[in-house]
Parts: C-alpha cells; structure tokens; sequence
C-alpha cells in the first residue's frame, strides 16, 4: 500500500512537471510557427503604420524601459532585503510595516499601478507621458519580486559563511558584499529575470504613463510604444494578427537573449 501511494505521487509530480513544460514548449511553438513566416527587413525596419509595421522604434522603447526600471528597481530592491535580512531586528515593527507594504504591493492589480502613475507622474508633476514616467510605475511594480526572491535567497546563504568572514577579520558591509551576496547571485538573478519578464508583458499600466507613440523616443521625457503594447493594439484594433504573432516572436527572442546575458555575467562573476 505505501509502495502504491509512493507511486501515485510520484507520477502527479512527474506528470505535473511534464505538463508545465509542455504548455511552455507549445506556447512558443505555436507563436514561432504564426510569427516566423512573417518576419522580414521591411517589418523589422520599416517605417511604422498600418500596412508596414516596422518594429525597431518598439524594441528600442522595450529596451529603454527594461534598462531604466532595472537600474531603479534592483537596487532598490537588493538594498531593502539586504536590510531586512542582515541588519533589521526579528520582530521589528518596522520590519512588519516593510513586509506587509510588499505584500500589498504584490497584490495590487496592474491596472491600479496605471492609473496611480497616471496621476502622479504624468498629471501632477506634469511629465506627460514619458518613458521615466513609465519605467517609474513599472519599477514599483517589480520590487515586491526583487524584495522577497532576494530576501530567499540571502536567507538560504549558509551561515558558516558569514562566521568565517568575520573570523578572517572581515567587517559586517565587507562580508555583506563579498561573500553573501556573490553567494545568493542565482537566487537574485532569478529575480530579475522574473522582473524583466513581467515588465516586457506589461500593458495597462504602460499605455497610461508611456503612450503609444511609435517613434523611438530621443529622451526620457517623451513617450513610446514598448512591443507588448503594439502586439496588444495590433490585436485589439484588428489590424493585422500576422504582424501580432511576429511581433510576439521577436519579443520572446529579446527575452531570452537577455535572460542569456544575465546567466552569463553571473557566471562570470562567480568564476571572478
């Protein structure tokens, strides 16, 4: 009977781990089957409209808003869990207060976020809609990710670590940044990547703050049209469903390009 229920769960959780990797691999099957016929020079680097969408204003915007969001968010981010991990007191008021603003951040819907960024950023202090406007509400909504992935992470770095750093005579910033954090790099790359994902997928919340403009913004002050944001208006409108599905290539292609790099660089580091 038990060899019987060992059985039973050990075929759901191989079953389950199958049928995850399953609908992944149909997904982007599916999408570079519908997508990949359609690419060419012209769609890539044409001039946008309706008949000639060219996609290089879009990638570049996409980029700009990964990079800006990345560079607001991480540190922010890593500095918060670094403290919440290393330096706050267990049963802190303050720490409560930080755990329970993540949580609440966590759960607010993106639309939420749009609208919060809308009215602050574009409307009260009058920055339109902006790239920074944008990347500013995509930062707050990726650093409940970045807290509590990296807060797991630092809190599953042995502490044999740390107690032989300050053996060697290492103080409590220099352990922090030489020996724990190099430690938990995965665990804090996976954030990022679950970051970057979720920023490149957004939509509601980048149409209220960065617009829809298909132009490659010059600075940070004007706005633009991320791919996500043209596939959706692609979709919606009923322009052209061989240009959305070719347009959602090329961005899992960015996706996993980057995700690449970021592997890479940690390894990097880690060999460093």
């Amino acid at each position: 009977m038990r060899k019987m229920r060992s059985f039973i769960l050990r075929f759901f959780v191989y079953f389950a781990a199958f049928l995850t990797v399953g609908v992944l691999l149909y997904i982007i099957v599916y999408i570079v089957a519908n997508g990949v016929g359609h690419l060419s020079g012209e769609f890539l680097f044409g001039k946008p409209g309706v008949k000639n969408s060219g996609l290089m204003p879009m990638v570049v915007t996409t980029l700009y808003m990964i990079g800006v969001s990345l560079l607001i968010s991480v540190p922010i981010g890593i500095f918060t869990a670094i403290y919440l991990v290393e330096y706050a007191k267990r049963g802190s008021k303050f720490v409560t207060l930080i755990r329970l603003a993540t949580e609440s951040l966590a759960g607010i819907p993106s639309i939420i976020f749009g609208l919060f960024g809308m009215l602050f950023f574009v409307i009260t202090l009058k920055w339109s809609w902006s790239i920074l406007a944008g990347a500013l509400t995509l930062s707050i909504m990726v650093l409940p990710t970045i807290i509590r992935s990296t807060e797991e992470a630092l809190k599953a770095v042995p502490d044999i670590y740390r107690e032989g750093s300050f053996g060697l005579g290492a103080g409590k910033l220099r352990t922090v940044f030489r020996i724990v954090l190099p430690s938990a790099g995965s665990g804090i790359l996976a954030a990022v990547i679950l970051s970057i994902g979720r920023i490149v997928g957004e939509t509601a919340a980048v149409i209220l703050t960065a617009g829809t403009v298909a132009k490659i913004p010059l600075t940070l002050m004007q706005s633009g049209r991320t791919l996500a944001v043209h596939m959706y208006l692609l979709a919606i409108e009923g322009i052209d469903f061989s240009q959305a599905y070719a347009t959602a290539f090329v961005l899992i292609v960015i996706v996993l390009i980057i995700n690449f790099l970021a592997n890479y660089l940690v390894g990097k580091l880690k060999k460093g």
